[in-house]
């Protein structure tokens, strides 16, 4: 098993302790002495969800949840607490490795596995929501007659034989805006995957969700940001890493950052 930490990305400094501790210095601070990661409790959400539009279509995205998965298999062998979250609608083919895993549909489901995980107990650990949410639910649904009139549809399956349909479209609630809320004392990890703009639009968009959501680090991916991920921080502090195994490395370089239980 690789050393965690040891070839991630470059601007991230790293070297053990005697007693085995990992010593961490990321650019934002003077190096720290951090206890090691066992029985650290991560959730990692992965994948799509999903919202029907009737009882057997339904508006998703291309999320596959391999990332998620990668992860949860990278902080499993560095010997966390792993819960993984995978969405019903995922196609990866890799390995679902954790200590629990979990499955979720809706955004209103993956919502409510939020609110019932911090029910349980305070929880000091990190969240991984890596999990592509829809940003739009079905409202009402109208059919034209042949005099143009519309009216509303409700139906366990829509016909297509009364010709087009007109959707409305709703957002659907911003999860991430939820978690500090939830879990004030977790680390908390978001995602930001922008397609227009460029990567400094891609920036900026990372830095805004972070502000708006209060969480500790942003990864950027998507066409806007180019080839690889960006690995953004709270201080500013921009890492650029070109492969997932890299990210999840570097990824595991800030979970000494949390308080210990």
């Amino acid at each position: 098993m690789r050393r965690p930490g040891l070839d991630a990305a470059a601007s991230a400094k790293t070297g053990l302790a005697r007693d085995g501790r990992l010593l961490v210095s990321e650019g934002c601070g003077p190096p720290q002495l951090w206890p090691c990661f066992e029985a650290m409790r991560c959730v990692v959400t992965a994948g799509p969800t999903f919202e029907p539009l009737d009882q057997v279509r339904r508006l998703t995205n291309f999320s596959t949840g391999s990332l998620g998965c990668e992860l949860a298999h990278c902080l499993l062998e560095a010997r966390c607490d792993v819960d993984l979250w995978l969405g019903s609608g995922s196609t990866t083919s890799s390995p679902r490795l954790a200590t629990r895993l979990g499955s979720f549909s809706t955004t209103s489901d993956l919502i409510g596995k939020f609110e019932e995980l911090s029910a349980e107990a305070p929880f000091r650990g990190a969240i991984f929501h890596a999990a592509a949410v829809s940003d739009f639910m079905f409202g009402r649904l109208w059919e034209s007659d042949e005099n143009g009139v519309q009216r509303e549809v409700r139906s366990g399956k829509i016909s297509s034989r009364d010709g087009a349909l007109l959707a409305e479209l709703i957002p659907t609630p911003k999860i991430i805006m939820r978690l500090r809320g939830l879990f004030p004392n977790a680390w908390l990890v978001g995602w930001k995957y922008e397609v227009e703009g460029g990567r400094e639009r891609a920036v900026e968009r990372g830095t805004d969700q972070m502000r708006e959501a209060r969480t500790d680090l942003c990864v950027l991916n998507g066409p806007a940001y180019g080839q690889g991920f960006g690995l953004l921080s709270a201080c500013g502090k921009l890492v650029d890493v070109q492969s997932r195994r890299d990210l999840c490395e570097a990824l595991l370089l800030t979970l000494p950052k949390l308080p210990q239980t």
